[in-house]
């Protein structure tokens, strides 16, 4: 089974307010936890909710959502170094339009071979390396 990279949104549309991704997020995760998928992510990730939670000035909500993704995540939390930070800023080049913390999960999915991000963001269409799987299409 090959490994899928869960990009932030999915946590995050998973805990919100009613969303039409919210219902699919949900499926995804019940998926990771029922071992459906082989489901990996990073600590970019993490990052990015709390960034997102504390930002809005919802932390409490945040630090649940951090908490619930990191058990559900536990031993499938990849690192991001060095040569993932080098990566994502070649990557810059190629990919003008990608921000840059999609550039590190990028770069992340490139050292370790991962090929799908499951993600409703569209920016990733134009990556030719990976495939983006739709939330709405899981």
């Amino acid at each position: 089974m090959n490994k899928i990279f869960i990009d932030t949104d999915i946590p995050i549309y998973a805990a919100g307010r009613p969303h039409p991704l919210k219902e699919p997020a949900q499926q995804i995760i019940l998926a990771i936890v029922n071992d459906t998928i082989k489901a990996v992510t990073s600590a970019e990730v993490f990052q990015e909710i709390l960034y997102r939670y504390l930002h809005i000035h919802e932390r409490e909500k945040g630090l649940q959502v951090f908490d619930h993704f990191h058990r559900i995540m536990r031993g499938n939390i990849l690192p991001v170094e060095d040569a993932d930070v080098w990566q994502a800023r070649e990557l810059a080049e190629q990919y003008p339009t990608l921000d840059a913390r999609d550039l590190i999960h990028l770069g992340v999915m490139l050292r370790y071979r991962i090929k799908d991000i499951i993600t409703a963001d569209t920016g990733f269409d134009v990556v030719r390396e990976i495939n983006r799987i739709d939330p709405i299409n899981f």
